[in-house]
């Protein structure tokens, strides 16, 4: 049975989270209120912090009115899915940003709102421990601090990523509510400050115990120092990510799966390669299109799965038909490579009558597929409640990075063997070298839909050789550099008063 704790408990946490002003006339004090400054002052109430400001790691999908799975939005601007959908004014932002075209009135922003509610919440609870004072026993401090500032570069670092130059603040705004808009190198270093002061601290486990599955652990932190060092192609840490790396290798504590397909089933959720999910569930959820912030499922697997296929047929049930997986990536695979078919559902080939929506091409994203019985113990929304959990960080990933900052020259170690262990698992014999070419068509090849192809991409400098208009007429435009960052909701500009400077689009 899973365990959601800190899903449901986050939600309890949220009530004491609002505040609001009025005149002084109409300022009454309640006899029965705690007042959020004496709530937070105790180690249950603090746990409470805590967990709220993991749940927004759950909203990315639906939420703040609307759909922005943050793994399909760096996915949808690389060159392995389509947008799908009704037709082009369908999610109408996504194929904007699919051609390079977003603009601040159309453009993803529910993200934006999500990552800052966690930036909020993980600054709460720094706050909350100084209130609390003795109350909190000195390794109980520790340990909620270093999950908070975990937490809090995750959330910089989506906003980092997609948007660049954005308001930076570690200490929660008081009114007029305005922070200093930072350029990305600068956030950057904020973010791998973060992560220094948490890795240095060393109080958070390698791998977490069952109870506790879905919280940050050491090598989740040690994988997003590293992400963020090679999207930053910071050759001054490559010595220390590599490390890093090398230490979740040596630990014992992570391997690969035998079977791929089965990693991304309910049965593999939390298996040996699984170092970071983003925890659902159907059981006895309650999400719903009025509550979407509720605890429960995800509506991942709805907006990816074939329009009006028929419950069931195949293993499988229907969704809304968009991100249909592009036949060039499919036949990227070698017949014999066990990640193809467990990436790509070939339902097209089933002969089976089903609608088939703009740009379809018969082939659908497996990893996140609405599966029959996956969303049968809800008890709200059916679309709304799947129980697939979102992976974000594998052990094959740990492998991948460890054999790319060896082959970049950032210390010893067997890249190949790295490599090669990976492309085993996939049923490869033939070894490659550990070129820098060849790691990354594998990362190609092992995270297909998981929202890593994007920034491979920019970060190597291929993005402006590979995302060029297609044979289909769908992307016609080519990225450039000045494509990079999004540019920033037009209602953020307007709410900063002047304060904020527009990304060059």
């Amino acid at each position: 049975m899973k365990r959601y704790r800190h899903i449901a408990a986050g939600l309890i946490a949220t009530a004491f989270l609002a505040t609001g002003c009025s005149d002084s006339f109409l300022e009454v004090t309640s006899p029965t209120q705690e007042f959020i400054d004496t709530y937070y002052t105790t180690d249950a109430h603090i746990q409470e912090a805590v967990v709220a400001a993991y749940d927004p790691l759950h909203w990315t999908d639906w939420g703040m009115d609307e759909y922005n799975p943050v793994t399909l939005m760096s996915d949808i601007m690389a060159d392995d899915l389509w947008i799908g959908g009704q037709d082009r004014t369908d999610n109408q932002a996504w194929h904007l940003m699919m051609n390079f075209e977003a603009i601040p009135t159309n453009v993803i922003k529910g993200l934006w709102s999500v990552a800052y509610s966690g930036v909020k919440r993980s600054n709460d609870v720094l706050t909350y421990l100084e209130w609390a004072g003795e109350n909190v026993k000195e390794e109980n401090r520790a340990y909620y601090t270093a999950q908070v500032l975990t937490l809090r570069a995750l959330y910089y670092n989506w906003l980092w990523k997609f948007w660049g130059n954005i308001p930076y603040y570690d200490v929660n705004l008081t009114a007029p509510y305005l922070a200093e808009q930072l350029p990305a190198d600068q956030v950057y270093e904020k973010i791998i400050a973060d992560l220094d002061n948490v890795i240095s601290m060393d109080v958070l486990p390698m791998r977490e115990t069952s109870e506790n599955y879905g919280r940050v652990t050491k090598a989740m932190a040690y994988m997003l120092y590293a992400e963020v060092v090679m999207y930053q192609n910071d050759e001054s840490r490559y010595g220390k990510a590599l490390q890093y790396m090398q230490e979740i290798i040596n630990s014992g504590e992570y391997d690969l799966v035998d079977d791929y397909a089965g990693i991304f089933k309910e049965s593999g959720e939390w298996n040996k390669e699984s170092i970071f999910e983003v925890n659902y569930t159907d059981d006895n959820a309650v999400r719903s299109w009025s509550a979407p912030l509720t605890a429960g499922g995800t509506v991942l697997p709805t907006l990816i799965s074939p329009h009006t296929w028929p419950d069931g047929t195949d293993g499988h049930d229907q969704g809304w038909g968009f991100c249909p997986v592009r036949l060039e990536t499919y036949e990227r695979y070698a017949n014999n490579d066990t990640r193809r078919d467990a990436t790509c559902w070939n339902a097209g080939a089933l002969g089976v009558d089903y609608n088939k929506r703009y740009q379809d091409t018969g082939l659908f994203l497996e990893k996140y597929a609405a599966l029959t019985g996956n969303n049968k113990d809800q008890k709200a929304d059916a679309q709304l409640n799947w129980n697939n959990n979102l992976r974000i960080y594998r052990f094959s990933e740990t492998l991948l990075n460890a054999a790319e900052l060896i082959a970049r020259g950032a210390g010893s170690g067997d890249a190949k063997l790295y490599l090669n262990k990976v492309r085993k698992r996939a049923g490869l014999v033939t070894e490659l070298e550990p070129t820098i070419d060849n790691i990354i068509e594998e990362r190609h090849l092992e995270f297909v839909g998981e929202g890593k192809r994007y920034w491979d991409l920019i970060r190597t400098g291929k993005a402006s050789s590979v995302l060029v208009p297609d044979e289909y007429g769908y992307r016609t435009n080519t990225w450039t550099e000045n494509k990079k960052y999004l540019p920033i909701p037009q209602s953020e500009i307007d709410a900063a008063q002047g304060t904020l400077t527009q990304n060059n689009y």
